[in-house]
């Protein structure tokens, strides 16, 4: 009896289910569940497949070309642009999983992963009057357009709403209003087709996570690039004559002096896309041979949200970093280059610090992320409000936890140390290249040896590395001596499986996001001796490493073993 029911259900299975059973592609078995899970969860019978990955995408728009004779077309092959708009509604995009690729005439050519979805069709033809044809496309592809497109149908709408009179959705900071930018405001500097196109860039910039955006003026043309996940790639090159206006238009939206095209100038622009959420840019624009280009870096405070597991850290890191910042005094430094992501580390430390019974201030040029709770000052020095001066100010503020951008100089780092040494925890940031050579830098800079082994508690070096796309990263086949050449041991290269990036619709060439790579060094008494002993950094960096600390190049190895990124982006970010 089992086997006749389990034999008449197989016998309803659709076309396409038997066509992939018959390309070898499903089992009889994991067609039916499929087909019953599908009508459990009221989604098609395609999208179940490709979301569960039980088939491939492609596999799927091969096999049911072949059975409804429907053409197979390549989604990246579009020209994204050129898609026809208001002509089908969200609502029934959403409901049929379709897509209006092109019209030609009084007939709308649909893009659908399934052949069956007769049903849609249908309603579209008489929602819209024009006679449908369907295009077969794959899944995934079509997945990713549809959100494409409504999301690009939703921003313009916003953008629509920015533009002219309707300003009330962007607010400005208020750093240094004049008169100059009150008239430009008025004037038509603010035409609509300029408004709209820099709406557009800046919203475009944070759907897709870039961190800055690059406006760039040449003799013959003009550029705008994005840098996502810390590569910079060209994303628009607009006509040249309107370069002037929109330089004009950041410097009105960040309160500059629009009429001074000599010298660079600072300035911040805050962005409201919801009643929740809101993005701050800092812009800062530098004259060149023809105009002024203007970078804006992108501060998202959602970013200073991370939790500490978020980061990166190997376990051992992370319980050496949570026991420093648990101590009541001394200090700790993060270092690393510009772009390393210094701030996001502090900034979580500082999240976890920030409690009701604890007063917490910051200096820093400029603060990057705003966070309710902890007094955050902007460092002037053009007004005599130096790193040193702000210092002074916080240790006359009964403070308990002190952060300060950045050690600059020596007047700086002596008030730190200062601080440090009596009952404060100071957080701060150095340039060097990792966390040994940071004692000795400091040493450089003239602060005692006894004052540094006193007075710091942990050092964190860091650098950020491309991950790699989960859906495309494919086995890299090394040879063995390069392996060994590059620091792998020869008793896992058996075991060992590398990967290496391949580039896919859904990522960045290869990559998608970044992970932090680090260096975490508490100072242990042995170290202490050394810096009082005035040795160097290559005799710290050897204790490091008797003590168990694994170095830039040993955490980012590790990663590799992981297949979070490639040997490659380790080799970008690290050195020998």
């Amino acid at each position: 009896m089992g086997l006749m029911a389990t034999k008449t259900e197989t016998t309803n299975l659709s076309g396409l289910a038997r066509r992939l059973i018959q390309e070898r592609l499903l089992t009889d078995t994991d067609a039916l569940e499929a087909t019953i899970q599908a009508a459990k969860k009221r989604v098609p019978f395609v999208s179940y497949l490709v979301e569960n990955r039980v088939v491939e995408s492609r596999d799927i728009a091969i096999a049911a070309s072949a059975e409804y004779g429907v053409p197979l077309f390549d989604l990246e092959a579009i020209d994204f642009d050129s898609l026809p708009t208001g002509l089908v509604e969200e609502k029934l995009i959403r409901k049929h999983h379709v897509l209006p690729l092109f019209k030609r005439g009084t007939r709308l050519f649909m893009a659908v992963s399934d052949p069956t979805s007769h049903q849609g069709l249908d309603e579209i033809r008489f929602h819209t009057g024009l006679a449908t044809d369907a295009v077969l496309v794959e899944e995934n592809k079509l997945n990713q357009i549809i959100e494409r497109a409504l999301s690009a149908k939703d921003a313009t709408s916003m953008m629509s709403g920015l533009a002219d009179a309707d300003f009330d959705n962007i607010d400005f900071e208020e750093i240094g209003k004049d008169d100059d930018a009150k008239e430009a405001a008025e004037s038509g500097i603010d035409d609509a087709p300029v408004v709209r196109f820099v709406n557009k860039v800046l919203v475009d910039a944070i759907n897709q996570g870039a961190s800055d955006i690059h406006f760039e003026p040449y003799e013959k043309s003009y550029r705008i690039r994005f840098r996502q996940d810390g590569m910079l790639s060209e994303i628009a090159s607009p006509p040249l004559n309107i370069a002037s206006r929109m330089t004009s238009r950041l410097k009105v939206m960040s309160r500059m002096n629009i009429a001074e095209r000599r010298v660079p100038q600072d300035g911040r622009i805050k962005l409201s896309l919801s009643k929740n959420r809101a993005i701050d840019f800092r812009v800062n624009t530098c004259p060149t041979l023809y105009g002024e280009k203007v970078v804006l870096r992108i501060l998202d405070p959602t970013s200073a949200q991370l939790g500490i597991e978020v980061l990166g850290l190997e376990e051992a890191q992370r319980q050496a970093f949570m026991t420093a910042i648990k101590k009541p005094y001394g200090m700790i430094l993060v270092t690393g280059p510009t772009g390393s992501g210094k701030t996001v580390s502090l900034y979580t430390a500082l999240n976890l610090l920030n409690k009701p019974d604890v007063n917490i201030s910051t200096a820093e040029d400029p603060v990057e992320i705003q966070v309710a709770g902890i007094n955050q000052v902007n460092v002037n020095p053009k007004t005599g409000l130096t790193f040193a001066e702000a210092l002074r100010a916080f240790l006359r503020q009964d403070p308990d936890i002190i952060m300060v951008g950045e050690i600059r100089d020596l007047e700086t780092a002596e008030i730190a140390v200062k601080a440090a040494q009596t009952g404060h925890l100071v957080l701060s940031t150095l340039h060097t290249n990792d966390a040994p050579q940071t004692l000795t830098r400091l040493a450089n800079m003239g602060i005692p040896p006894y004052n540094i082994a006193s007075s710091i508690n942990l050092i964190m070096a860091q650098r950020l590395a491309r991950r790699l796309c989960e859906h495309c990263k494919q086995i890299d086949d090394a040879p063995s001596e390069a392996l060994l050449e590059e620091g792998f041991r020869e008793d896992e290269l058996d075991q060992l499986s590398i990967y290496k990036p391949n580039g896919c619709s859904k990522c960045n060439k290869g990559y998608k996001g970044r992970v932090g790579i680090f260096q975490v060094m508490p100072v242990s008494e042995a170290m202490g001796r050394i810096i009082m002993e005035d040795g160097n950094s290559i005799q710290l960096a050897d204790q490091a490493a008797r003590e168990g600390i694994k170095d830039l190049r040993q955490t980012g190895l590790d990663k590799v073993r992981l297949g979070v990124t490639s040997l490659e982006e380790i080799n970008r970010v690290t050195q020998d």
